[in-house]
């Protein structure tokens, strides 16, 4: 995925919602608490962490206890200190005082207090990309007299391990954007989705051997990711992982794979996976971006975005709007004879189906329109109105050609536009003997398109030959 792409709408919560979830997350929570507890007599080394005789009062300050105690009060102490939550006053006395960012906790913004807590995330992506302390002592041991970790006694690729990570991230990102629902992503397929290439068609056993690896290691990422409120994860059971020796059998239904780890994003985690995502570049546009603009870039922009998506952004911008002047502003939008215009007036009609009967008045003021007159008297039989004049046999089969084109433009070659072109053959006798004549942009491409989808040979052989005679009246 390039730093261009164009990455589906998130359906983001309202920053105050964002906010409260953030400031009640374990890590943030942790590290704000022992930014209140440091004083005068705090004491940190060179790197900024607490020295190891501090370390007690603060784990029990956060009331933690067991092996792990010391360690998650060092890891709270760190979050604290990259958020801005304390500073380091004196290097050489290894003193301390509040940040500036502690008060923001209190008394900032949702955004200010947002701001902190993405500090807060990066500084855990970071460690979920480290592996087992233990291990890398081993590698500084080996280094050791050269200044250098030696990653290869490690078995470590920092930037390696940190791209992995990212792209599990964005993986699950696009899966969350891009889904109709909430359900929890598998961590199989998540594994799967960065280690098996696109043209696999079956995985070969050293593929499946690395996807159950990355499993493993993601396995642990999450849990460490959890905390900050990034995802909700179910762990790998442990059970399968009894015996080392033994490859766990591959799960055969939903409860089964569930024992091989579940996981989604929160609210908080959109927000902040789209946050990283604009700070790398990405264009990640969120629902709302849009209403504030006009209704050219309203039908534009919801053009490739998936339905729930452009549904949920055409309510916030008609909910600014008169109904009526919104009604004529969507119709002006939808004219045109470019390559968007058939599914700018697909997303018009959706559009108009919200506002209902108040854009009556402007669907009658388009009806001799030789564009928009077809989608208007669709839109008023549906609403029951009166007096329609019926359309022409030339403006049916030019909105016939129109709404094909929007829906290959919006589905691409589809189950459902397959059963679009078989009802038109049907329910039309001759129709491809009248279509090629349709003065659309779109006819040729349509015709085509008719010819690949067609089951029966000889239908979609006369719509290759309409599509050829359309390409040649359009001299090309």
């Amino acid at each position: 995925m390039s730093d261009s792409s164009i990455l589906p709408p998130a359906r983001l919560h309202p920053e105050a919602e964002l906010a409260r979830d953030a400031l009640s997350t374990p890590v943030l929570s942790r590290a704000a608490r022992l930014a209140r507890w440091a004083g005068p007599d705090t004491r940190v080394d060179a790197g900024a962490g607490l020295v190891d005789e501090q370390l007690p009062a603060a784990a029990a300050e956060l009331g933690l206890t067991g092996e792990d105690a010391a360690a998650d009060a060092s890891e709270a102490w760190r979050v604290a200190v990259d958020a801005g939550l304390v500073e380091v006053v004196d290097e050489e006395e290894g003193t301390v005082a509040a940040g500036d960012e502690l008060g923001v906790l209190t008394g900032g913004s949702p955004q200010d207090v947002l701001g902190v807590w993405l500090a807060a995330l990066e500084t855990v992506i970071g460690d979920a990309s480290v592996p087992d302390l233990g291990g890398l002592v081993d590698a500084i041991a080996e280094g050791e007299g050269s200044g250098e970790i030696d990653f290869d006694a490690l078995d470590w690729d920092p930037e390696a391990e940190a791209e992995f990570l990212d792209g599990v991230l964005g993986n699950l990102y696009l899966l969350t954007v891009g889904g109709e629902d909430t359900d929890m992503v598998p961590l199989p397929a998540l594994a799967a989705s960065v280690i098996v290439p696109d043209d696999m068609a079956e995985p070969t056993n050293d593929v499946l051997e690395q996807v159950s690896d990355a499993m493993m290691r993601l396995d642990d990422q999450f849990r460490m990711l959890e905390p900050v409120g990034l995802v909700e994860y179910r762990p790998v059971d442990e059970a399968l992982m009894a015996d080392a020796d033994e490859e766990p059998a591959a799960p055969v239904d939903d409860t089964d794979v569930a024992r091989y780890g579940m996981v989604r994003l929160t609210p908080l985690g959109l927000y902040g996976l789209r946050a990283r995502l604009l700070e790398a570049g990405f264009e990640a546009p969120a629902v709302g971006d849009l209403v504030d603009k006009g209704a050219d870039a309203l039908l534009d922009g919801t053009a490739v975005f998936p339905p729930a998506a452009a549904h949920a952004e055409t309510e916030q911008w008609l909910d600014r709007r008169d109904p009526l002047q919104a009604a004529r502003e969507l119709l002006a939008a939808a004219r045109g004879a470019d390559q968007g215009a058939p599914l700018r007036r697909l997303r018009c009609q959706q559009a108009l189906s919200l506002v209902g009967v108040a854009a009556e008045p402007a669907l009658r003021e388009v009806l001799d329109d030789p564009e928009l007159g077809g989608l208007a008297r669709v839109w008023l039989a549906e609403h029951g109105a009166t007096d329609v004049p019926p359309p022409s046999e030339a403006l049916i089969f030019w909105l016939t050609v129109d709404t094909v084109a929007a829906q290959l433009a919006a589905e691409g070659n589809s189950e459902e536009l397959r059963s679009l072109v078989e009802g038109l053959a049907r329910q039309h006798s001759g129709f491809f003997d009248t279509a090629w004549r349709v003065e659309h942009p779109a006819t040729a491409d349509v015709l085509e398109a008719m010819g690949r989808l067609h089951p029966d040979k000889r239908i979609a052989k006369e719509a290759r030959k309409a599509a050829f005679k359309a390409r040649s009246q359009q001299g090309g």
